[in-house]
């Protein structure tokens, strides 16, 4: 427990360590608004200054007036997909006068650079285990009508550059998938993933931008496990669907992977130094919305359909969530840097969670790759399947973002028995985190179906046996194919011993009081409460890091007592 109060004690500085740039020369960053040629010229030196773990690759078509749109690769060994290693993404100013996000991300692409030279731990591990794709802007040819206004004006109007150049709001071009999914739950049939081939997407929408288009076809070429959609004009993490199911204006609209997302979400706005604030003003301080922890779910905002973050969720393996960084769309340059201390590792643990869940490789049972295998996970502590899968991918490795729980695993594809697995869940991948952790590895092996079932009795047994403890968490994410871990039989707390653990918490937190003194004359109900309220006091993300720490029947105890 020692090690576990030191680790939360060392959290906030720990973080903010994080964004101090390192000694090594430095690459010319300047906190201005950069224009596209600026932009092309700021990626080709971080580019030339870290060759190794970087590349520069155009999409498929340029912007409506001829930009690129310019994506840096960052990663060990770029150029190429590596199996069991994640594909994650970030897009900026897609939204041309949201110009937030592309300074943030430029900050950041030069942030990584230097900091992998600096031989920063958590940088190096980002690198060596995620692939990084980061598009700084969707939506040059706006952003350059939103400056025209900037330059002249020293603001920009609400919707100046909003659009692209042929005034077309990207967010509303992508295929609507949404109503088609809709249906399909309605009628209990047709697919819950990869909803519409992308050929047959682009042939049935002639509205679609080059932008968009181009956007289509980076996502139907690139495995991408997560992503954010970067905007601005609020302050908060916003998960799918946006677009509502009833059709109203405002509806919260949960996805299959509702619980899921909220983590996501909350990864983002509790490492904020702003998002999640409870005393924050919001943005419109006559009417505007107050986000509890810093989240909201799209339809319970407002509707939005043809987006682009649930196209990413219905058309492809991807989860992304849209990120609205702050309540100025284009505020002056000298403004730039204090955004960059609010979001810096905030961006940082975001990209970590590409890492939770599990990951593995399908393959058959002469060891050869299972492309386009169905996964599907069942959680147990609803016992409901969750009715969203991902597919493999061509080297057969596939990668399914789950939050904290426990789950049957089954993949199944054309000519194979279906394979089943259970595991738990317990995701580790945060800013601060000694014990940082990649998803738990599931592998599975297909048998043909002109062969025998293979016996999967023993497993099933080990299911059950999981099922039945739905709720209870492991330490460590494992396959059920192994006893219960030893680890997570230990941290079963005897009663003295959770009353001890309680006193030390106590004691930590406010040693103001004799707590060893006190601990034996109060009911162990009354120290949960005198820490829940201690609790209470504490920052969102930091309450949320102490939580984490602490063992199940700890936590379950203390969520009681909200």
């Amino acid at each position: 427990m020692n090690q576990s109060l030191v680790k939360v004690s060392i959290f906030t500085f720990a973080c903010l360590a994080l964004v101090q740039a390192s000694e090594p020369e430095k690459i010319n960053f300047e906190s201005i608004h950069h224009d596209h040629p600026a932009t092309v010229a700021l990626l080709d030196e971080v580019n030339k200054k870290c060759p190794e773990i970087t590349r520069l690759y155009n999409l498929s078509e340029p912007s409506v007036q001829g930009r690129e749109l310019i994506v840096i690769e960052m990663t060990e060994e770029p150029g190429k997909h590596i199996i069991k290693k994640p594909e994650f993404k970030y897009i900026g100013n897609m939204h041309g006068n949201e110009v937030v996000g592309k300074e943030m991300l430029l900050r950041l692409i030069v942030y990584l650079c230097e900091e992998y030279i600096a031989g920063n731990n958590l940088v190096t591990y980002l690198l060596k285990h995620t692939r990084l794709h980061i598009m700084p802007t969707m939506n040059p040819d706006g952003w350059q009508k939103a400056y025209e206004e900037y330059k002249e004006n020293g603001t920009v109007s609400w919707l100046n550059g909003r659009s692209n150049a042929n005034g077309v709001d990207l967010n509303r071009n992508f295929p609507d998938l949404n109503n088609k999914v809709y249906a399909h739950e309605q009628s209990e049939t047709g697919r819950n993933n990869h909803v519409m081939k992308m050929e047959k997407a682009l042939e049935l929408n002639s509205d679609l931008q080059p932008e968009t288009r181009a956007v289509m076809k980076w996502l139907a070429e690139i495995g991408f496990v997560l992503s954010s959609n970067l905007h601005g004009g609020d302050l908060v993490a916003n998960y799918p669907y946006d677009e509502t199911r009833s059709g109203d204006s405002q509806d919260y609209t949960a996805s299959p992977d509702d619980k899921t997302f909220v983590y996501l979400a909350k990864s983002y706005s509790y490492f904020h130094s702003k998002m999640a604030d409870p005393t924050r003003k919001p943005c419109d301080r006559k009417s505007g919305d107050s986000f509890k922890d810093g989240i909201t779910n799209g339809g319970a905002w407002y509707s939005v359909g043809r987006g682009m973050q649930d196209y990413n969720y219905l058309e492809t393996n991807c989860f992304e969530i849209t990120l609205e960084l702050g309540c100025d769309k284009f505020p002056p340059e000298d403004r730039l840097e204090s955004y960059w201390q609010d979001n810096a590792v905030a961006l940082l643990n975001f990209m970590l969670q590409t890492h939770i869940g599990i990951k593995g490789v399908v393959s058959n049972s002469a060891g050869e790759p299972v492309a386009n295998a169905e996964v599907k996970v069942t959680d147990f502590s609803t016992g409901d399947l969750v009715d969203h899968d991902v597919l493999s991918l061509q080297g057969g490795d596939y990668y399914r973002l789950l939050s904290d729980g426990s789950y049957q695993v089954t993949v199944g594809a054309d000519g194979y028995h279906p394979s089943v697995k259970c595991v738990v869940v317990k995701n580790d991948m945060y800013v601060g985190s000694n014990d940082a952790k990649e998803a738990a590895l599931l592998d599975f092996t297909l048998t043909p179906s002109t062969e025998a079932k293979p016996d999967d009795a023993e497993v099933s047994a080990r299911c059950e046996q999981l099922q039945s403890k739905a709720g209870a968490e492991s330490d460590v994410p494992e396959e059920v194919n192994d006893v219960e871990s030893e680890e997570a039989k230990v941290m079963e707390l005897t009663e003295a011993e959770e009353r001890q653990v309680l006193q030390e918490l106590l004691s930590y937190m406010d040693g103001r009081i004799n707590w060893s003194s006190l601990s034996p004359n109060l009911a162990l109900s009354d120290l949960y409460y005198a820490l829940s309220v201690e609790l209470g006091n504490l920052d969102p993300k930091t309450r949320l890091e102490f939580m984490r720490l602490l063992p199940t029947q700890m936590r379950q105890q203390l969520m009681s007592q909200q």
